[in-house]
């Protein structure tokens, strides 16, 4: 291949202009965030994310003052609506308040994710794993998202979902959970959905950027974006426009639109 583009140069630029060129090529290792959590280690090979990192030190540091103190705050202030859903889970199913699941974070770093129980125990998860693959491949029916975009990715009519678990999914309040997640670290209050780890086996080569670009959010762009229905390579590129154009203003803007998504029901996907 290195001769070929050698070639063509030869044949359209001058003996001093051809001269003064210099090429060179590597493989990209699409496969290092599975292998190695942690950002890029050999900046030659992920230029533009090393010099976005470089250039959003200070407004990380910045979006993770707005998370820690709007987690703290939200979860004081939602403490009585945590205890009754809590209650009301108990006392109408077998089984944990909390369902923990192991999501993919940034970089790849797995983490425990955290929503309040809205299945039946030992549910099996080989039709939402077949779904998924649907989805990713274009193939599958998308449903309308709620406010945090989870919508999408839950199958219609589930028998896995329990009486009360059906309210919480319409409501989104089984991922309120999700703001301890922020408060330890794992998420931000605003960016891309964190993946399943069978998920991210279905993903193309460049679907893995949604894992460089953000820290997983509780609600983002392509939620509150005002679409009903949008194909995965849809949110995956409304993913990475959120991360190229992130501001504090930007995370402001989704999380006062969240509420509207949420009760439209509809979708704002």
């Amino acid at each position: 291949m290195l001769g070929r583009v050698s070639e063509h140069l030869r044949s359209n630029l001058s003996h001093q202009q051809f001269d003064q060129v210099s090429i060179s090529f590597y493989l990209f290792p699409d496969d290092w965030d599975q292998q190695i959590p942690g950002p890029p280690s050999a900046p030659t090979l992920y230029p533009d994310v090393a010099k976005r990192n470089g250039e959003r030190k200070l407004f990380s540091v910045i979006k993770r003052a707005m998370d820690v103190a709007g987690s703290a705050m939200l979860l004081a202030v939602l403490s009585p609506v945590f205890t009754t859903l809590a209650l009301a889970i108990k006392l109408t199913s077998k089984g944990p308040v909390f369902f923990r699941q192991q999501r993919i974070g940034q970089y790849g770093k797995p983490f425990v994710l955290l929503k309040f129980r809205s299945m039946y125990m030992d549910s099996d998860a080989a039709a939402h794993m077949n779904y998924v693959r649907q989805l990713i491949a274009g193939e599958a029916e998308r449903h309308p998202a709620n406010g945090n975009g989870e919508g999408v990715y839950k199958l219609a009519a589930d028998p896995r979902i329990t009486r009360v678990g059906s309210l919480l999914r319409r409501t989104s309040m089984d991922e309120l959970p999700q703001l301890i997640n922020v408060l330890r670290g794992d998420m931000s209050l605003v960016g891309p959905r964190p993946p399943i780890d069978y998920e991210v086996d279905e993903y193309d080569a460049w679907h893995l950027r949604r894992l460089l670009e953000a820290k997983p959010g509780l609600t983002g762009l392509w939620q509150v974006s005002g679409r009903s229905r949008v194909s995965f390579d849809d949110m995956v590129r409304l993913d990475l426009r959120y991360a190229k154009t992130w501001s504090p203003w930007l995370d402001l803007k989704i999380l006062l639109q969240t509420p509207k998504a949420v009760i439209a029901g509809d979708g704002a996907v």
